[in-house]
């Protein structure tokens, strides 16, 4: 693989100072619901609302003097953006983002605050072409937003702090987009031998579900899921090849079972998660997730970046 957990060790000053140690909370209500311990690491606390300013400081840290002086050009649905905007303001790199015209506005807005320049495409399907034309016009540094050595060992990091507080944890469930986040769990969680790691992916954006079924990404022809940020258009390589390797499943669950999961945080955990963040918790409650009794079950709760009127839409939904 192209990335080891010693990777990931050495990302973790790296990322430290730059971001929250988020708190891993016990929940009565879901351990009663899946009969088994259960726990909630609240990334949605994190600074820019997600857990991807781990993975973009070590990726941004990590830059030549060049590829900073060139600029970076990244695209993404809204999470990703904010991270790498935030993480390139820190060392004062120009950051140009592709985004989706369908884009919600409050990440196309706390994007554009940390500094980033926004430009758009139709939807998600056309955003690497549109980063190879930014490329070609000034030149820049793409960064990748999950398909990246060090963006993945970054995020890795958030599976040495859930083991750091819980160190017999037996299971930890993440939801999949491009297959960053649960590629750098997996190999963060090989820490504790034995221990479990399930991704969850929306039926309308199952492109890490259909890259294992096919040995390879493929691009998705449409991406239709009310979670936005897990509507990654094909999954990366690199985090294919870390989940085949390391990842006992990744299940896919209907956007009814991701807004339950939804529900429930607000209503029992009492945190705010937007649709991506509550697809784990979501998968638990449907019974999509294999657990078994006594073991100690841990629902990555990532991100936070839901408008509140659009909040509110989706708890009545």
């Amino acid at each position: 693989m192209t990335v080891s957990l010693a990777d990931v060790e050495a990302a973790r000053p790296v990322v430290a100072p730059h971001v929250h140690r988020t708190p891993l909370l016990t929940s009565r209500s879901l351990s009663g619901r899946i009969g088994t311990p259960a726990y909630l690491k609240a990334e949605n606390l994190q600074r820019t609302g997600s857990f991807k300013p781990r993975g973009a400081v070590n990726a941004v840290a990590g830059l030549s003097k060049e590829a900073r002086a060139k600029g970076i050009v990244t695209m993404s649905a809204g999470n990703a953006a904010a991270a790498i905007a935030y993480a390139a303001s820190a060392v004062g790199v120009p950051v140009t983002v592709a985004m989706p015209e369908t884009a919600p506005r409050m990440k196309i807005d706390a994007t554009r605050g940390y500094g980033a320049e926004v430009v758009f495409a139709r939807d998600v399907t056309a955003l690497r072409a549109l980063v190879g034309e930014l490329q070609e016009r000034s030149g820049a540094h793409f960064l990748h937003p999950y398909d990246d050595d060090a963006m993945i060992a970054g995020h890795g990091t958030l599976a040495l702090e859930v083991l750091d507080e819980l160190p017999d944890a037996d299971v930890i469930v993440a939801g999949v987009g491009g297959g960053g986040l649960i590629a750098g769990l997996a190999v963060g969680a090989t820490r504790r031998p034995g221990v479990r790691v399930v991704g969850v992916e929306p039926e309308g954006a199952a492109a890490m579900r259909r890259a294992l079924d096919a040995g390879r990404p493929v691009p998705l022809d449409t991406v239709r899921t009310v979670a936005d940020g897990l509507a990654a258009p094909i999954a990366g390589t690199r985090p294919l090849d870390i989940v085949r390797r390391l990842v006992e499943d990744v299940v896919l669950v209907p956007d009814e079972v991701i807004l339950e999961g939804l529900r429930f945080l607000a209503a029992r955990a009492k945190l705010v998660a937007e649709p991506a963040g509550a697809a784990a918790v979501g998968a638990l409650l449907a019974g999509r997730v294999r657990v078994g009794p006594g073991e100690r079950v841990v629902a990555i709760v990532s991100g936070g970046n839901v408008d509140p009127s659009r909040f509110a839409e989706l708890l009545r939904a």
